[in-house]
């Protein structure tokens, strides 16, 4: 390319230029009362109404916003023009315009911001994974400015899909307290004809480092993995999690999580969901008036009985901080566990792994929840966006006509009884479905750490559904390091029986998913008779004995940071009644407290500073297990002591 090339163009028609144009025309709809107590910003907003193109004479409608993670630019025929992140953010701007659609069909003026969301996938095994969890909390704050920032705003529907930018949707929306809101979850990708689904996709550079796929396999799976190019990913990981908890928070519409992206029923949403918006407003009902301690309690249960992804740890407690409701405690979460069973049979937990289409199909979060409610765990005065209780939505689930029909077509489509994808107690307990999450303490996570129960293999447990390891440890303090040697087939490879303790990835270092050495261990020969602890976090696909969220971080002086190589570590879990305990075996406690931390243990030079502020932020508002939120009467609070302190100091 020729430098003139840049510098100036060859198209004379470049200099077709004017100064001014006819404005619109028409008039704004004033009278003398209502102009003369105008705030000029309302008075301007009305002028770049007109200026946008909007007819002047319906400019009297009540205003309504839609927000969403969309991401990159598709033609109108769907082909890209520059691509999203991720399938997930792809196509939800069609949502965006059903619901836009049917707010001006109906005399209001729909207006729509942006804030794109990264994709967990893309950035795992990446520096940009450092970027993920923050990002969550920046998200969410621009959405909530751009929610004060239309001070006529009425009412406000947001559109999200995936991993960080569905939980910063769901805070943003139960943050805007004195509005209405209804959560519009972006759907899910169809299942690939004769292809990998997209969670053991992401596995295929370490089975073929481990001679199990060809170059050729590796290069067709990875190309056919998506069977549609808009949705979240086909295994019940964090983006479906996450869509579920929407819905179990009472934020979407009975039947909305999981809905397959594109398809009429995926749009019919979005339109029904600007109609509940408007009549939420018409009655006067805010998102203040609908969630209550009562939704926390719901979507924590329904989290159970799915086999949620862990993750929703990090999220449930940032949407109750932010919506003024009681934060779940560790405590919390191990009685709720201890007492939901898990009922839906979705990848990748098993015993069969459905995907999240079919799901959808068998009646998704209300026949979950239909399921639930004969178990007397649910609180069923809960209210939802829908005006009424989830008791009320239940009873017209039950009945409906969309349930007959979809779980009929999931029989015609793919032979599949709903009944065996979404189980009832019984069923669960004789196809094996052990529980949801199981959380350990011990002498190297004091504070706690958590494991997903359903992840662990059958064939690991004995018959009272205990998993029992001891070995020694590997200790790495990079995940770089640490999925070398899982690769590996040489000396320094991962060998059956160790513990793979990978530290120094807690919050203070953005606190990144580990999927890419969860899921390699999974393919790994002998990888099933290797353990994993770690104070990172794991994508909701990951599988094995697995332990992550130990607390304190390494580099917060926590035990788990003093481990060396050969420490001998015991691990027990029992899948059955929840608990567990990981500990370093022959050392005194004291002795340990003094032992310095591991000298692998460096700062990552690649943690920007935006995310070492997160994560100062994030701790002194009370760390991972109380939501990474920012806490600003705490934070305020020591930022004033530390001044006073430094103004007295000498």
């Amino acid at each position: 390319m020729s430098l003139e090339r840049i510098f100036d163009s060859a198209d004379d028609a470049i200099y077709e230029l004017r100064t001014t144009a006819p404005g619109p025309s028409g008039r704004l709809p004033l009278n003398p009362a209502r102009l003369g107590h105008m705030a000029s910003g309302d008075l301007f907003g009305l002028t770049q109404n007109a200026g946008m193109g909007w007819d002047p004479r319906k400019l009297n409608g009540k205003d309504f916003l839609i927000l969403s993670t969309q991401g990159g630019i598709r033609a109108p025929d769907g082909s890209p023009v520059a691509l999203g992140y991720h399938t997930g953010h792809w196509e939800v701007g069609l949502l965006m315009e059903e619901a836009a659609k049917v707010f001006t069909s109906h005399g209001a003026i729909p207006f729509a911001g942006y804030c794109s969301d990264p994709c967990d996938g893309r950035t795992n095994g990446t520096a940009g994974m450092l970027d993920s969890l923050p990002y969550r909390n920046d998200a969410a704050i621009i959405f909530r400015r751009l929610i004060r920032s239309l001070p006529t705003c009425r009412g406000v529907v947001g559109i999200a899909t995936c991993d960080k930018g569905l939980p910063a949707m769901m805070l943003a929306l139960v943050g805007a307290r004195t509005l209405p809101a209804v959560l519009i979850p972006g759907g899910v990708t169809l299942l690939s004809e004769e292809a990998e689904d997209t969670g053991k996709v992401q596995t295929l550079a370490a089975r073929f480092a481990q001679g199990q796929v060809t170059l050729a396999h590796a290069a067709e799976m990875g190309c056919k993995a998506c069977g549609s190019p808009g949705g979240g990913c086909q295994f019940m990981g964090t983006a479906a999690t996450s869509q579920v908890i929407g819905e179990a928070l009472g934020l979407s519409l009975p039947h909305a999580a999981l809905s397959p992206s594109g398809s009429m029923i995926w749009r019919d949403l979005a339109r029904r969901s600007a109609l509940a918006v408007m009549e939420l407003e018409r009655q006067g009902i805010t998102t203040g008036d609908l969630l209550s301690d009562d939704s926390i309690h719901n979507a924590m249960v329904l989290h159970a009985a799915i086999g949620g992804s862990t993750n929703l740890v990090l999220h449930l407690p940032a949407i109750a901080f932010t919506a003024g409701l009681k934060r779940p405690t560790f405590a919390d979460w191990m009685r709720i566990n201890r007492e939901v069973p898990r009922l839906v049979d979705a990848l990748p937990n098993g015993p069969t792994g459905y995907a999240t289409v079919q799901v959808f199909l068998a009646g998704g979060v209300p026949e979950v929840t239909l399921k639930l409610r004969s178990l007397n765990l649910l609180r069923l005065n809960a209210r939802t966006v829908t005006g009424r209780t989830l008791g009320e939505n239940l009873d017209w689930w039950e009945k409906s006509e969309r349930r007959k029909k979809l779980r009929a077509k999931l029989q015609q489509l793919d032979d599949i009884n709903p009944d065996d994808v979404i189980m009832d107690p019984a069923r669960a307990r004789d196809r094996g479905c052990v529980s949801t999450v199981t959380f350990v303490r011990g002498n190297l996570a004091p504070e706690g750490a958590l494991v997903k129960s359903t992840a662990i293999a059958a064939s690991l447990l004995d018959e009272q559904g205990v998993y029992f390891h001891e070995g020694p440890a590997r200790v790495f303090a990079t995940e770089a390091a640490a999925i070398a040697a899982v690769k590996s087939t040489g000396d320094k490879r991962i060998r059956a029986g160790e513990v793979l303790v990978l530290v120094g990835l807690g919050p203070t270092n953005g606190m990144p998913e580990t999927y890419q050495v969860t899921s390699a261990l999974k393919y790994m020969r002998d990888g099933a008779k290797v353990a994993l602890i770690t104070d990172g976090r794991f994508s909701g696909v990951s599988t094995g004995a697995c332990i992550g969220h130990v607390s304190p971080e390494a580099w917060a002086g926590g035990p788990i940071g003093k481990v060396r190589d050969g420490d001998c570590i015991r691990l027990r879990i029992d899948t059955r009644e929840l608990t567990g305990t990981i500990d370093l075996l022959g050392i005194d406690e004291a002795i340990l407290q003094a032992r310095p931390l591991n000298p692998l243990l460096v700062p990552d030079p690649r943690v920007p500073a935006d995310t070492r502020l997160w994560a100062a932020l994030q701790n002194v508002s009370g760390g991972s297990w109380a939501g990474c939120v920012y806490d600003h009467q705490r934070i305020s609070a020591l930022l004033a002591k530390g001044l006073e302190a430094e103004a007295t100091s000498p």
